[in-house]
């Protein structure tokens, strides 16, 4: 039996039609605030790293140090974003049913009936994506892939920050990394993967938009409230899912939705 934790709230309306919608709360708030963290970071450390590497601002004066300042906000950036790295893969353990790391991989039939369906849409070979209340399997081996990327960017920017900073925490973290990968090609992989996420960033918002238009189910208002608008069929397909999955990591989540609010 599914377990109200939180009630809906009652200001959300979704348009009428003949499926019986009911909010859930997918997104919880850890969930919203590293997503949302992740952003501002990387928004930040690309502008900075895209002047770092070619200025394109200098204030004249003889107190201006626009490339110190412009780099110690880049090192602010970075470590923000270290922190809700961690914080989202703490929760892939201790978050609810779609936060969990099992949601990000192919492990159950529906989860292939999606990751097919949903090439099938992205190829226009379907007219509509496949209904599901997470990530769908297609996005979740995506940002898979993002994380990586992210946490290369991470140990990268770690490292040439203790080559300037001289941190014997930091030294004995990842200073042997430079002995066994030259600097300047990990100077070059940390500039590089910046374009991958930039890449990521405007297909991410591209497809987010279009998902939203098409199933109508508050996807865009998600990432701020949590609550998305599913049917009782696709609600009862998650649970029976839910219901077979391993329990012995951290607290027993689940899947919370309220049957009494009503459009």
């Amino acid at each position: 039996m599914a377990t109200l934790v939180r009630p809906a709230p009652p200001k959300k309306h979704v348009a009428a039609g003949e499926e019986h919608l009911v909010p859930v709360y997918v997104w919880e708030l850890p969930v919203r605030l590293a997503h949302w963290g992740i952003v501002a970071a990387v928004t930040v450390l690309t502008w900075t790293g895209l002047y770092m590497n070619h200025p394109f601002l200098i204030f004249p004066g003889p107190r201006s140090w626009t490339m110190g300042t412009v780099r110690f906000i880049h090192e602010l950036a970075g470590f923000e974003l270290i922190g809700a790295l961690i914080v989202r893969f703490y929760w892939f353990f201790a978050g609810n049913h779609w936060a969990r790391w099992r949601q990000f991989l192919p492990l159950t039939r529906r989860r292939w009936n999606s990751l097919k369906a949903m090439v099938r849409y992205y190829s226009f070979q379907q007219r509509k994506p496949f209904e599901q209340i997470g990530h769908n399997t297609l996005a979740g081996l995506t940002y898979i892939v993002v994380y990586f990327l992210i946490a290369c960017e991470c140990i990268t920017g770690l490292v040439l920050f203790a080559t300037v900073e001289g941190s014997p925490t930091l030294r004995f973290f990842v200073g042997w990394i430079p002995r066994v990968i030259d600097i300047q090609w990990i100077r070059m992989i940390h500039f590089l993967f910046m374009f991958f996420l930039m890449a990521f960033f405007i297909h991410h918002v591209y497809s987010a938009v279009l998902v939203a238009m098409t199933e109508r189910n508050g996807e865009m208002e998600s990432v701020f409230s949590g609550y998305k608008f599913v049917d009782d069929q696709t609600i009862d397909e998650e649970m029976k899912i839910a219901s077979l999955e391993p329990r012995e990591l951290f607290s027993k989540r689940k899947i919370h939705r309220n049957r009494e609010w009503d459009r």
